[in-house]
């Protein structure tokens, strides 16, 4: 599992530098203003599962699934909802990562 650096984008603009998706997932920073930047190149859709590290009456909390359709873009906030309590990042697996490249952005 990959660390992803958070790219600071400026008032002026700036175009981030995109990584390929790991296999066995990614993590990043969580925050207000900080977005996971998916970009599919592939024909099929890709479905990525961010992990939850809650628990409600001793119960685990259902992770977040959000699907990135063929050839589409989807800017997703990484809340701190996904923060993990051992290392402070959220963390996410992917389907597939044909094709799929990311990047962590925070707006400043």
């Amino acid at each position: 599992m990959a660390t992803l650096a958070t790219q600071v984008i400026p008032h002026a603009g700036s175009a981030p530098a995109y990584s390929n998706a790991s296999a066995g997932g990614d993590k990043g920073a969580t925050g207000s203003g900080v977005l996971l930047h998916v970009k599919n190149g592939d024909a099929s859709s890709h479905t990525l599962t961010f992990a939850i590290p809650e628990t409600v009456d001793g119960q685990s909390v259902t992770s977040r699934t959000v699907t990135v359709a063929a050839g589409a873009a989807k800017f997703i906030p990484l809340i701190d909802l996904y923060k993990s309590p051992s290392d402070g990042l959220a963390a996410w697996t992917y389907d597939a990562v044909t094709s799929v490249t990311v990047a962590v952005i925070r707006v400043s």
